[in-house]
């Protein structure tokens, strides 16, 4: 399954791709090598376009959940607040979804640049802060940009509310989701090098 904005966004291409490499199919090989390579070339965009944007279902996970697939890089406390950094790498699934039930509060767009994800000041890379209201407290879920990772993409406007588990949003090619929690109300239940999936893997443990 293609996540939702994605049919919109990408719909199309992966239609004409999919014609492209039938035709190329049927005629190409009389071309010899040449038609051959086309073939190829056409056949393997299509796939890297099926694989990047899936979005598969998820079964919802307890507690506060990761808003993305991929690898944990930090896990931090400051301010009062506990950070958990998720690096997403080309090949796992782009879509982010909601930590808990909540009601987005705010969207904004902030900071400059388009460092490496996977570096700590990339924290000041072009990125989209969500301010959630949930059940304990306000949360932030911050799409963040990277060196190939430029464009971030919204599926929620503010005012609007969901479940746990729900897909908000989803970053295209790359790069980095952090998810920032108020430490007097969890325990976080991940370490750096984790391996995380959006919607089911808990990443904290909420106490009262």
């Amino acid at each position: 399954m293609l996540a939702p904005r994605a049919v919109r966004l990408v719909g199309p291409i992966a239609g004409l791709l999919a014609l492209a490499v039938g035709l190329a199919g049927l005629f190409g090989p009389a071309r010899g090598p040449v038609g051959l390579a086309v073939v190829a070339f056409l056949a393997a965009v299509l796939v890297f376009l099926l694989v990047f944007f899936r979005d598969p279902e998820r079964v919802i996970g307890a507690g506060v959940v990761s808003a993305a697939d991929g690898r944990v890089r930090a896990v931090e406390q400051s301010d009062g607040h506990w950070t958990v950094s998720v690096f997403l790498g080309v090949l796992d699934v782009h879509v982010n979804r909601l930590p808990l039930d909540a009601t987005v509060e705010s969207i904004e767009t902030l900071g400059a640049g388009f460092r490496p994800a996977y570096r700590p000041e990339a924290s000041g890379n072009v990125r989209r802060r969500y301010r959630l209201h949930t059940e304990i407290g306000s949360v932030d879920v911050v799409q963040i940009t990277g060196i190939v990772a430029r464009r971030l993409v919204s599926f929620v406007s503010p005012g609007a509310g969901g479940r746990k588990g729900e897909r908000f949003g989803m970053i295209v090619l790359g790069s980095r989701t952090d998810v920032v929690l108020p430490a007097a109300r969890v325990v976080p239940s991940v370490r750096v090098g984790d391996r995380v999936r959006g919607g089911s893997s808990t990443i904290a443990r909420i106490v009262p």
